[in-house]
C-alpha cells in the first residue's frame, strides 16, 4: 500500500507571511491541529497550534502582528505519495511525529498522513505500534 492510498487530500496550507492570528483562524474552520506552510507551490514549513501557543503566546507575541514565518519548523519530515507506507511508518517511529506531510516527486504538497489515517485505512495493528513508538518519552532538553 502507498501514501497515495491513505493520505488526507486537498488540504489547507498557509503562507509564511500570514499573521498567527489567520492561521489560528484557519486551524479553527477547518479542525486542524498542523497547518503546512508553503510560498507558492514549495513546502517550506509546517505550523501546529502548539507552535502558535509555545513558541508564540508564551513568549509574548502579538498573533495579529506575528507572522507564521517566526514560529513555524522549517525542517519538515515528509514522505512521497509514491512511497511504501511501511517505510513511511518507520520514519514516523524513527522521529516520533503523528502527522507526515506528503509530496508528489516534484515536492509539491499533495496530502498528509496521519495517525488516524493509518488506523481506518491501513493496518490498525500497524497503527497501534507507531501511536506506542511515536508516543514514547523524547530525552528532555538540557
Amino acid at each position: 500500500m502507498k501514501l497515495k492510498d491513505v493520505m488526507t487530500r486537498n488540504i489547507e496550507s498557509v503562507h509564511p507571511d500570514s499573521t498567527l492570528a489567520e492561521a489560528a483562524m484557519k486551524m479553527k474552520e477547518h479542525d486542524v491541529g498542523p497547518l503546512p506552510v508553503c510560498d507558492g507551490e514549495q513546502l517550506a514549513g509546517i505550523l501546529t497550534d502548539r507552535d502558535i501557543t509555545v513558541r508564540a503566546t508564551a513568549g509574548g507575541s502579538n498573533p495579529t502582528q506575528s507572522r507564521v514565518r517566526d514560529v513555524m519548523t522549517s525542517e519538515v519530515i515528509y514522505g512521497f505519495e509514491d512511497q511504501d507506507v511501511e517505510d513511511a511508518v518507520r520514519m514516523m517511529e524513527e522521529k516520533q511525529i503523528r502527522r507526515l506531510v506528503v509530496l508528489n516527486r516534484e515536492k509539491k504538497l499533495v496530502g498528509i498522513v496521519s495517525l488516524a489515517d493509518l488506523a481506518v485505512d491501513a493496518n490498525q495493528q500497524l497503527a497501534g505500534e507507531v501511536l506506542q513508538r511515536v508516543s514514547e518519552p523524547a530525552e528532555p532538553a538540557r
